[in-house]
């Protein structure tokens, strides 16, 4: 069921891309050309966070984890980096097998104010904030925790329209991406711990099978 509603979510997605230009257009011209000018610093610091945290908090999840042998730390930051890896690739795939110019590529008027190289659809900065974000709220239940992460989230992915390197449609689909993605790879973690633990079972059993025989 959840992999039907995530695909009728896609094909959804890419009707509005296609069939809906004109809007995807016109939301982006209020965001960036008629933009608060005075933004431009804080949204660029906000995108750029993007980079810096969607691999430093699973790194440093996992390896404080590792450091205090902290069991729930490990699984954290091991879900977050599955996740974020699982996201990555989601996207790269995307944006190869899309092909979607960047909207300052097709429309003079949109002004650039960040790097934006490669392919529009889906928005990277976006997808790896909300697998971050989802990640983090899946494993605190905290309102005080989960509202920041994805304020944060969705301030990356409009930052992105504030620059003027993606569409509406593109942050929509990252954030998307990456939901999915930290689903995705919660479950994934989920299987190999799950795994793991069977085979550590199994060659307990065994060695204690070799010491009785002995």
């Amino acid at each position: 069921m959840m992999k039907k509603n995530c695909f009728l979510l896609f094909v959804v997605l890419f009707v509005l891309s296609a069939a809906g230009q004109s809007l995807d257009y016109r939301i982006l011209v209020n965001v960036n050309v008629d933009r608060n000018t005075s933004l431009d610093n804080s949204f660029k610091f906000v995108s750029n966070s993007s980079q810096y945290l969607t691999v430093g908090v699973p790194l440093g999840l996992l390896g404080a984890g590792l450091l205090s042998h902290n069991k729930i730390l490990i699984r954290q930051g091991e879900n977050a980096v599955v996740s974020f890896a699982i996201s990555s690739i989601a996207t790269y795939a995307l944006k190869t097998a899309i092909h979607r110019n960047r909207p300052f590529v097709d429309h003079p008027d949109i002004v650039k104010l960040s790097d934006g190289g490669g392919y529009s659809f889906p928005s990277g900065h976006t997808s790896a904030a909300f697998c971050l974000a989802t990640s983090i709220a899946m494993d605190n239940k905290q309102w005080y925790i989960r509202v920041p992460v994805f304020t944060w989230a969705a301030l990356v992915g409009y930052s992105r329209m504030h620059l003027g390197v993606h569409y509406p449609t593109d942050v929509l689909g990252g954030a998307l991406v990456g939901a999915g993605s930290a689903i995705a790879g919660r479950k994934i973690t989920a299987w190999l711990n799950k795994d793991k633990k069977h085979k550590q079972e199994e060659k307990q059993q065994h060695t204690a099978t070799v010491f009785a025989m002995l």
